[in-house]
């Protein structure tokens, strides 16, 4: 028999591309720039994410925005995902402190079992149009300042988001 708490326990796992796949992209420095620019001063890697805004409501664009989140601890409480139908959305922290990434495939229109990341400094992550994820969530840092990020998503008319608040939370560990 399971007992009831580990089967809503999920541990955490580094964030690397092969493994946010399903869900977008991982934003990082690549080893070699793409090419170089500015006088051959500035390697530019180039065309990191997958940028996705619908047609549906014709009048979306990009827009960027600076989020100020509350920095959280492990164990977290997992209560409620979020996904945004109309665009994708990515997160670019401010900071080298890492965040929390939480995710989960789409079970007809719900959220299936989460799963969840752990960023290394310097990456950033881009949701996918239609992915169920958790809020954002930067952890507690005794050396940096850790709830800046800059993000990038669909500003425009229409409903871009859909919220599923779990009856029981879910308990996401080291």
């Amino acid at each position: 028999m399971i007992d009831p708490l580990e089967a809503r326990t999920i541990s955490v796992q580094p964030l690397t591309q092969e493994a946010f796949v399903p869900f977008g992209d991982v934003i990082e420095l690549c080893k070699a720039p793409d090419f170089l620019i500015n006088q051959e001063l500035c390697g530019r890697h180039h065309d990191l994410a997958q940028l996705d805004f619908s047609p549906q409501m014709g009048n979306g664009r990009a827009g960027i925005s600076l989020f100020d989140a509350v920095p959280r601890r492990l164990p977290y409480q997992l209560e409620m995902m979020e996904r945004h139908p109309l665009g994708s959305q990515a997160f670019l922290p401010l900071h080298e402190a890492p965040f929390l990434i939480i995710t989960a495939k789409d079970n007809d229109g719900y959220p299936a079992r989460p799963q969840a990341f752990v960023s290394a400094p310097g990456q950033g992550i881009n949701f996918h149009r239609n992915v169920w994820h958790g809020v954002l969530t930067p952890l507690q840092s005794d050396q940096h300042r850790c709830g800046l990020f800059a993000v990038i998503d669909r500003i425009g008319e229409g409903n871009n988001l859909q919220e599923v608040w779990f009856q029981e939370p879910y308990l996401i560990i080291q």
